[in-house]
């Protein structure tokens, strides 16, 4: 069915055609549309009319019709049969209409109406162009475009206010013909920022039958917000607002709390024990109040380990330990001064308080004409480790100390022969610490002073092909660049161990490599002797592809070669670190795959690897597989990984039609032979609006299996997500997002 909106401009871009546009605006226009059509005009009594098909323009509307009567003195037409008025993207249609071109009242037995996102129809119009006041009786609004909508709002009355609101009473809520609601008064903005409603009902073994309910409301252009009112029938109600502010130039702000009398705290196993009263709060705020200028500051307070984790499982995933801090900074061009200070507000997590802990930067710099350059990093501050506590009983002894530390560098970069890179640095680092206090205090005042040296050699080489082409890899010309590194640092023993001072700066685990120079390795507190040397090797072709330049290839190689052995047992024979590898590889512009691997040269094992392959040929579908793999990294070290992992992933999407979508994730974890997680999302596009409907399985390695189905709904001309997102982050679902 052709929508009626294209109908409505067909007709006006025919009437334009016809010439009335090159009319000046406060000049009548009046003439046929057709052949066929004829116009009339009486001079003495400003009378006028025509048939077969009639335009009337002045002072920007225009009037087309089959039939009608001009009076040019008052203003206004009568006209009849497939009449179509429009003035300012306001499109009116009926088949009897008079309207006043000068006081723009409409007078209509039956109409229709649109201005995108919304369309109107119905009868007894009586409307005030000027005053953009509409109101009509027995009347429908949608935001369908087409003759038979698939959700509207069925009214005895309907006032319109263009672009600002539409108001209706004895309303009811049609889905498919089928009335599903009534409201005895209903209110609607059509600007852009308007007061509504958003449901996700649902069922989760661990919630039973759920219903997400959200009011979206704006007060004023610089406040807005959400309130959240959910109830999950074995856990009960939960509640709570999200306000954010808009400040200009003032930063923006944001404050969320939840709330949830838990009536079953123990359904989830993890939970088992725990208290009724639940809460969190959320703080934040982020503003640039002068040039140069940064202010920033989280807060995030949880009433316990696993209210977050349950309830707002997106949120969990992106960061499962929050921290809380304040912190401000002062940019110049060669300096900067960072002030922070972070508190613990939940004490079953590991936390370094630091209050305050204050920060000189000095950024890399040329010292006068000389060809020396000179970078710096200072601090000053009060630090507090404090170890979790479970159970009513903390998981260490906790420890507090002042500590003041100044680092130094001079560095004299040089190029020689035009290639060759070559940057010694030399540099010293004093450290203080006052004694240290706290049941687990056992370190008196101590001063360290450490030194360092070393040098970075680099340089690039590349080649041109530009005869190169290939169909099959989509190359259109190939250039190869090699740039390998050796990056010596000699760091001789200290005076002061890391045992023997309070250790609140360490390293922690990471996939990735860990920087080996200063300032860039900044587990202060762990700093020991050191003399070995990185080795790196940057692999990258790259070709044309639709006019611009892409890396085909990108392979990044690293290893460290320790030219003395560390004196711990552990790794004393450990003459090469492990050897990283980061490989991207586009052999096509719709496939990309990724690598990213840690294999240990000493004990011949694989430490890590990710890869991924991700395949998009169209619009049509796409799928991602993966794999994962971490060996089990139990020892001492603070930067050990753990239990491993042997996980392959997979994610589809598939668009079966202009109306339906489909989307299946799975997770399966090759150790234990279980299947982790899978989910599957079925889309429909409804025209005006979209469903989709999404199963979950989880398993459960400490209870039963996790069980979850939820449905959303979604008006296109009001979107709770963006395209997709409830597909690409199915875990607000389940919480309160």
């Amino acid at each position: 069915m052709i929508p009626v909106r294209h109908i409505l401009v067909l007709g006006l871009c025919l009437a334009a055609l016809a010439g009335a546009r090159a009319q000046p605006a406060d000049e009548w226009v009046i003439q046929p549309l057709t052949d066929d059509g004829w116009a009339w005009l009486d001079y003495e009594k400003g009378l006028a009319g025509g048939t077969n098909g009639i335009l009337v323009q002045f002072g920007g509307a225009v009037l087309t019709a089959d039939s009608g009567t001009v009076n040019k003195k008052t203003g206004e037409v009568a006209a009849d049969g497939g009449v179509r008025i429009q003035r300012e993207g306001q499109v009116w249609v009926s088949e009897h209409v008079r309207y006043n071109f000068l006081t723009r009242e409409i007078r209509a037995e039956q109409f229709r109406t649109g201005e995108p996102p919304f369309f109107a129809a119905g009868e007894g119009l009586h409307a005030d162009t000027k005053e953009q006041v509409f109101v009509a009786t027995n009347s429908i609004l949608t935001t369908d475009d087409v003759a038979q909508p698939g959700v509207m709002v069925r009214a005895k009355y309907i006032k319109i206010i263009p672009g600002k609101r539409i108001t209706a009473r004895h309303a009811t809520l049609y889905i498919q013909k089928v009335p599903v609601f009534y409201f005895p008064f209903y209110t609607r903005s059509l600007a852009g920022r308007d007061n509504n409603f958003n449901f996700v009902p649902g069922y989760r073994s661990t919630f039973g039958p759920f219903l997400l309910g959200s009011y979206n409301w704006f007060l004023a252009p610089g406040v807005d917000g959400i309130y959240h009112l959910d109830f999950r029938e074995r856990r009960g109600f939960g509640t709570g607002p999200d306000v954010n502010l808009h400040l200009g130039p003032w930063g923006e702000g944001a404050f969320r709390y939840y709330y949830l009398y838990d009536i079953d705290p123990n359904a989830d196993p993890a939970n088992a024990g725990g208290r009724n009263d639940r809460q969190r709060v959320y703080l934040s705020y982020l503003a640039n109040p002068a040039p140069g200028i940064e202010v920033r500051s989280m807060a995030r307070y949880q009433g316990d380990t696993n209210i977050v984790r349950e309830f707002f499982e997106r949120e969990y995933r992106e960061n499962p330990q929050p921290n809380t801090y304040v912190e401000a900074i002062k940019y110049w061009q060669n300096w900067s001064l960072d002030a922070y200070a972070q508190p613990r507000l939940n004490d079953f997590l590991d936390t370094v308080e630091r209050l305050p802990d204050v920060h000189l930067t000095g950024y890399r710099q040329q010292l006068w004409n000389l060809p020396i350059y000179y970078e710096s990093e200072s601090s000053i501050g009060y630090y507090q480790r404090l170890f979790a506590v479970t159970n009513s009983l903390p998981t260490g002894t906790n420890y507090a100390a002042s500590r003041g530390d100044t680092y130094h560098e001079l560095l004299l970069p040089h190029t020689f022969f035009g290639w060759l890179n070559l940057t010694p640095r030399v540099g010293e680092r004093l450290t203080y610490y006052t004694e240290s206090s706290g049941p687990g205090g056992i370190w008196g005042q101590q001063t360290r002073a450490v030194f360092n040296t070393g040098a970075e050699i680099t340089f690039k080489a590349s080649r041109l092909w530009p005869e190169a082409h290939s169909s099959w890899l989509d190359v259109d010309g190939l250039r190869h660049i090699l740039q390998p590194s050796f990056n010596y640092v000699f760091v001789p023993q200290p005076n002061t161990l890391p045992h023997q001072l309070p250790q609140f700066d360490t390293p922690l685990p990471s996939l990735e490599m860990l920087p080996i120079e200063f300032p860039e390795f900044n587990a202060i507190d762990a700093i020991d002797s050191q003399n070995a040397v990185r080795l790196g090797l940057a692999n990258k072709f790259q070709t044309k592809r639709d006019g611009t330049v892409q890396d085909l290839l990108n392979w990044q190689l690293y290893s460290d070669w320790r030219l003395n052995r560390s004196q711990d047992l552990t790794n004393r024979l450990a003459q090469f670190s492990d050897v990283y590898s980061d490989l991207a590889l586009r052999p096509r512009s719709w496939l990309t795959l990724e690598s990213k691997v840690r294999y240990d040269v000493q004990d011949h094992l694989w430490r890590m690897s990710l890869h991924t392959l991700t395949l998009q040929p169209n619009e049509v579908w796409n799928w991602t597989v993966g794999h994962l793999y971490l060996h089990d990294d139990l020892s001492d070290s603070p930067t050990a990984l753990g239990i491993g992992n042997n996980l392959f992933m997979s994610t589809i999407f598939v668009r079966f039609n202009e109306d339906w979508g489909f989307r299946a994730s799975h997770y399966f974890e090759a150790r234990t032979g279980t299947l982790q997680e899978q989910a599957y999302t079925f889309y429909r596009d409804m025209r005006s609006w979209t469903a989709a409907v999404t199963f979950r399985e989880r398993d459960n390695p400490t209870g039963p299996t996790d069980y979850s189905i939820a449905f959303t709904f979604s008006l296109k001309a009001r979107p709770r997500y963006g395209v997709g997102d409830e597909s690409r982050n199915p875990y607000s679902l389940w919480g309160g997002d």
